[in-house]
């Protein structure tokens, strides 16, 4: 399983629109094929700062993701709202501590 995190910056006015962009695209996104968790996260003292956080079957399902038009349509737009370049992380879990 791959992890991915995509952090955002926004500009402050276009908070709204990113929210109601990604309202209307989560389901798309999170039934897309390989796609097996979708979260989106704000920063706790920088409201114009996001994060989305995904679970994918590998790197090959977030590339067929990513090569979609579902994606294209939805980062053209996004990407229009940015105030500076986004970050992305591809990840894996090494451990989890229970208690």
């Amino acid at each position: 399983m791959l992890i991915r995190i995509v952090r955002m910056t926004f500009q402050e006015e276009k908070v709204a629109a990113f929210l109601e962009n990604f309202e209307s695209n989560k389901k798309k996104i999170r039934s897309f094929p390989g796609c097996r968790h979708l979260e989106l996260w704000q920063d706790e003292n920088q409201k114009n700062i996001f994060m989305t956080y995904s679970h994918w079957d590998s790197e090959k399902s977030l590339n067929e993701y990513r090569d979609s038009e579902l994606f294209k349509s939805v980062w053209s737009y996004t990407k229009t709202l940015f105030s500076d370049r986004p970050q992305a992380f591809s990840t894996k879990k090494l451990d989890e501590v229970e208690i």
